[in-house]
């Protein structure tokens, strides 16, 4: 380019200009620290832009942190804390356009809306906040509802929806950004209000359930039950049932079939690639990458991955998800084996000290390294955070951290959930997450005294398959009804359910599994 432009300017200083004004015009040209200022410029526009971020806000806003702004939407309300009140009319522009894409979660909205099944709910919840929670959260208060909400996320705010919320008279307390301290003081607030006691819980990652339990374990006394969506805060609910400390019934939405099939699969399928190319523009053909962990996550981001031509290798605890992995032709490895000649590395476990600071260490300069899974304990992140070692902040969500010797790896959300912190998830996948959630609530807070003990339990087949079937119509899809014969014959009810709670829905000829991710 340098070439070019001197090789031009050589040629234009021959040129005969008419007049003085002529030759001022030309020389207006860039100089060759004015190319720089313009390049640099242009870097630095792209590097703001929303490519990196899923929010109107990130770079716009002031710096003043929401818990010093004193703030009150149309009426009069100071009953939550987020980045800009006022951006409200964009965060309800964004809700319209995830309502078209989530028509089975407004089908549930309008038939229910009459009955009031939630009348009396005092709904607690911890999830990420989105335009597409942001419609599960209003659906929640359409069926009767009161609601106080806060992010399991630090990252995930779209602030503009979380003012949305605030302006249409939903108690949130979140911002995208929040410190760790910010974090807890938000979910307080969230718990902690005088005159409001919640009576239903709806959790992501199990941050919110811990610190009722911690701070306000008089809260349960009242709580009817615990509806829980993630790895992470399903296996918390376990460990506490297993100590005898689940106070309440709670149902494990995680391991419904319409969570793990979809929404871990193929959200997962599609984000990983969206929040890949929003942070580092990299190309994946050819490319080496591990991705840890082949349950329902690993597997989406391996398809998507190896369909772009990306060579894929898979790091497994559980030989049936290992076979599984060899049988759809991904090479099963250790992380240290391989850990030095890959390009990305991808953690979806669930589980904590999975890439450690050993294996950073080893890692070749320019390797990408983020984490699909809910928690930020896969990546070792707080051993980076040594004097030898410098972080650059090069855009929304990515940091270089460099070593001594001038090797770079790159560090996507600072080891936190990539897709939800640096890009956004489709809204219809998320509809059938937001279903079953509402559905678990409705289950729970109506069952009977006595049909749930303070125990885990799964979603009824019976709502899975409800679930499913609200979204079939978006693809005009006709089911096949059973004769009385061939009902008999299969010893099944005509209405379903129509598999055993031990029935695996896999794809192909994948055979049965147990997760670990």
């Amino acid at each position: 380019v340098n070439n070019s432009f001197n090789y031009m300017q050589m040629c234009c200083s021959h040129i005969q200009f008419a007049n003085q004004e002529e030759k001022q015009e030309f020389s207006k040209f860039p100089t060759k620290t004015g190319r720089r200022s313009l390049s640099r410029s242009i870097s630095q526009s792209s590097t703001d832009s929303y490519s990196s971020a899923a929010s109107y806000t990130d770079s716009s806003d002031d710096e003043t942190s929401p818990r010093e702004k004193s703030q009150v939407n149309s009426k009069g309300s100071s009953d939550f804390c987020v980045k800009n009140i006022k951006q409200a009319e964009f965060g309800r522009r964004e809700i319209e356009i995830a309502e078209q894409d989530m028509s089975a979660l407004i089908s549930l909205r309008k038939r229910a809306q009459g009955e009031k099944p939630l009348a009396g709910a005092k709904v607690v919840g911890c999830t990420h906040i989105t335009a597409q929670t942001a419609v599960l959260i209003e659906t929640l208060v359409a069926l009767g509802a009161q609601c106080r909400w806060t992010a399991c996320n630090i990252y995930s705010t779209q602030n503009e929806v979380a003012a949305a919320l605030a302006e249409s008279g939903v108690s949130v307390f979140a911002w995208k950004g929040e410190s760790e301290d910010d974090f807890w003081w938000c979910i307080d607030r969230c718990v902690n209000m005088e005159g409001w006691q919640a009576n239903m819980i709806l959790d992501d990652g199990g941050d919110l359930t811990h610190w009722v339990y911690k701070k306000y374990p008089s809260v349960f006394k009242k709580v009817r039950g615990i509806v829980e969506e993630s790895v992470t805060g399903v296996h918390r609910l376990y460990q506490l049932s297993k100590a005898g400390k689940l106070c309440v019934p709670a149902m494990n939405v995680n391991d419904s079939v319409t969570k793990q099939k979809f929404d871990n699969l193929y959200c997962c399928r599609e984000s990983i690639l969206d929040g890949l190319k929003r942070t580092t523009d990299v190309m994946f053909g050819g490319k080496q990458v591990v991705v840890c962990g082949y349950g329902e996550v690993g597997k989406g981001c391996c398809s998507a991955l190896k369909a772009l031509g990306a060579i894929v290798c898979v790091t497994e605890i559980d030989p049936i998800c290992a076979l599984q992995a060899c049988m759809d032709g991904f090479k099963v490895v250790k992380l240290n084996e391989v850990v030095r000649q890959m390009d990305m590395v991808i953690t979806c476990t669930g589980n904590k000290n999975v890439v450690t600071r050993e294996l950073l260490d080893r890692m070749k300069n320019g390797c990408i390294v983020c984490n699909m899974g809910h928690s930020n304990t896969e990546i070792d992140v707080a051993s980076l955070r040594t004097p030898e070692l410098t972080w650059e902040r090069v855009r929304s969500q990515v940091d270089h951290v460099i070593w001594p010797d001038g090797k770079r790896v790159i560090l996507l959300a600072e080891g936190r959930l990539l897709n939800l912190s640096c890009s956004t998830v489709p809204s219809f996948v998320l509809s059938i997450t937001a279903t079953t959630q509402a559905l678990a609530l409705i289950e729970l807070y109506n069952a009977p005294e006595g049909r749930y003990k303070q125990d885990v339990y799964l979603l009824p087949k019976k709502m899975d398959e409800y679930v499913a079937s609200l979204h079939l119509p978006n693809f005009d899809a006709h089911l096949t009804e059973l004769s009385d014969e061939q009902a008999k014959y299969m010893g099944l009810n005509k209405n379903g359910p129509f598999k055993p709670n031990y029935y695996r829905y896999e794809k192909g000829f994948k055979t049965p599994h147990i997760d670990y991710d």
